[in-house]
């Protein structure tokens, strides 16, 4: 999925809307972000815990690389994302199109990702609901909600994904699920408040799932065309899975206020290339069908995962 980080598995996902959230206070231990344990503050760190090299798993021992970036903060207002690389409104649909290329064959691939108007608390925050949907040829492959929340300081944080696979149409499972606070699951940064060129960053580090994907920022200020316009002010960020080498690199390319705008790849045994095709602003209507469709899966995800059950369920913003 382009908006939700990757997980290590082979199958063609995308990453983080280029990961993933009006209350005064958060939820549960009052006023501000408690801080991370003792393996997620590693994690944000880059600082890992001694793990004995027989036991580590491949994202412990990516851990112990080192990505340095900012620790969670206070989530005073973790609804109001308004990071202007990554705006979610309630009620924006932004629609992809482009190809999936494996094996020298392309397939269409699209992709239609929604911000609902829900919300759901996550690690004692209350954060914002997306719905991506994943389309192969023309058929549902994977559909996902994830859940994002923006600090006081402007950085757009991952608090977790339940992503459902589907094969000829048919639900098989959400076996990467992963709710941050959770079985050691750390939420990196899905966007940063102020990118610089060079920085690295941890997207999301999942020992359970062997998932850790790290991103750069490339460049920015740059000129990107798609067929439907040329964006100004464009931010690049390089994507990879350390885990999975053999998925090479996504490129994003953000623009200030549209968000993610288009989707290239360098390298891997699986490349996919998307650009921006459309944004909707959807009525009332259209919004009342996709909160059914989003509670619904919601309520299923409690049957499917044993992870998701630490969650209380989805509801309306407040």
């Amino acid at each position: 999925m382009i908006f939700s980080a990757r997980r290590a598995r082979p199958v063609v996902t995308a990453g983080a809307l280029g990961a993933g959230p009006l209350l005064a206070c958060t939820l549960l231990l009052g006023c501000g972000q408690p801080g991370p344990d003792a393996a997620q503050q590693a994690a944000a760190t880059g600082q890992a815990q001694a793990t004995p090299a027989a036991q580590a798993t491949p994202a412990a021992q990516a851990a112990q690389a080192g990505v340095a970036q900012p620790a969670a903060g206070r989530f005073s207002a973790p609804l109001t994302v308004d990071n202007p690389m990554f705006p979610l409104v309630a009620g924006t649909q932004f629609v992809y199109q482009g190809k999936i290329v494996e094996g020298g064959e392309a397939k269409p691939h699209s992709v239609v990702f929604t911000v609902t108007g829900l919300s759901k608390v996550v690690d004692h925050v209350r954060t914002v609901v997306a719905w991506d949907r994943d389309f192969l040829e023309g058929r549902l492959q994977e559909q996902e909600l994830a859940f994002f929340a923006q600090d006081d300081n402007g950085n757009v944080w991952n608090f977790g994904e339940y992503p459902e696979e589907y094969t000829n149409g048919k639900f098989t499972g959400a076996p990467s699920t992963w709710i941050r606070g959770t079985a050691g699951a750390y939420g990196g940064i899905h966007m940063l408040a102020r990118p610089r060129v060079g920085e690295r960053y941890r997207e999301g580090l999942v020992p359970a799932i062997e998932f850790d994907d790290v991103s750069r920022v490339a460049r920015t200020g740059q000129v990107t065309c798609v067929p439907a316009r040329c964006y100004r002010r464009v931010l690049v960020v390089d994507e990879t899975s350390p885990n999975d080498p053999t998925s090479g690199h996504q490129i994003k390319y953000y623009s200030p206020r549209a968000g993610l705008i288009r989707v290239a790849a360098q390298g891997g045994d699986s490349q996919e290339f998307l650009t921006l095709a459309a944004v909707r602003h959807l009525d009332g209507h259209a919004m009342a069908k996709i909160r059914a469709a989003v509670l619904a899966m919601d309520r299923r995800a409690y049957r499917v995962s044993k992870v998701y059950r630490v969650t209380s369920p989805a509801g309306s913003r407040r």
